[in-house]
């Protein structure tokens, strides 16, 4: 455990998991969306890998829940793009300072949030999935926010199914990014450990999820949820900009 990792972060961190791990439960998505930016700010350890790890768990949970309503033709496209998304994000890695990260964290945060609310409606076809599982695995592996990306194409679609094909996606693109963060050196014992001790927020996020799945009023707490992940995102840009000198 990082010796500035205190019980009083972990505690936060799992209230914070625990919390977008329920709001993934009743929408599709959201851990990244909801926990990264504030995990950031807790403390930049939390960020990729331990958050990832646990969306990991989250997302096998959720495919079992909705395994009925999946359909595996619609998300294979976005599973390949997932894969050049990952091996973009790699070669990022590889070769970018702690400075630097926190530039692009930011920078990606702001940038998810923007999609968001953009209002844009692309169709869900071939193409569109492609571009969209490559921008949230690229977005994903960096920052733990691949959400939004992949969101935006099933935002027509029925719940379960969104659930379902979101949750098939989400798993194959954690392989793809746990691999790339294996081998650029952003996966090791310290953030297993870490994993480790956030993981209760997950599983408790997930249960409560259950009973709020067809009464929480997700599109009426959306703009509190994006109003905080771009306000932790901007100051996660700012702390960059601020480090650089």
């Amino acid at each position: 455990m990082p010796a500035d990792i205190t019980l009083y972060h972990i505690l936060l961190a799992n209230l914070v998991i625990l919390a977008g791990s329920c709001l993934q439960g009743v929408a599709g998505y959201g851990i990244g969306t909801l926990a990264a930016p504030l995990l950031f700010l807790i403390s930049p350890a939390f960020i990729p890998a331990p958050l990832t790890l646990n969306a990991g768990i989250l997302t096998i949970l959720m495919l079992m829940r909705n395994r009925t309503a999946l359909q595996v033709r619609e998300v294979r496209y976005a599973i390949g793009g997932g894969l050049a998304g990952a091996a973009l994000a790699g070669g990022t890695l590889l070769v970018i300072t702690a400075q630097g990260f926190e530039l692009i964290f930011g920078t990606l945060i702001l940038l998810a949030v923007i999609l968001s609310v953009a209002g844009l409606k692309p169709r869900l076809n071939p193409r569109n999935s492609i571009i969209a599982g490559l921008a949230s695995t690229y977005m994903g592996t960096i920052t733990a926010v691949g959400g939004p990306p992949i969101a935006m194409i099933y935002q027509n679609e029925k719940g379960p199914m969104v659930r379902a094909n979101l949750s098939a996606f989400f798993l194959f693109a954690n392989v793809f990014v746990l691999a790339t963060l294996i081998a650029s050196g952003y996966l090791g014992v310290t953030e297993l450990w870490l994993f480790v001790a956030t993981m209760p927020g997950v599983f408790v996020g997930f249960w409560l999820s259950a009973g709020l799945v067809n009464r929480l009023p997700f599109e009426a707490l959306r703009p509190i949820i994006l109003g905080v992940a771009a306000a932790a995102g901007l100051a996660a840009l700012i702390r960059g900009l601020i480090n650089l000198n």
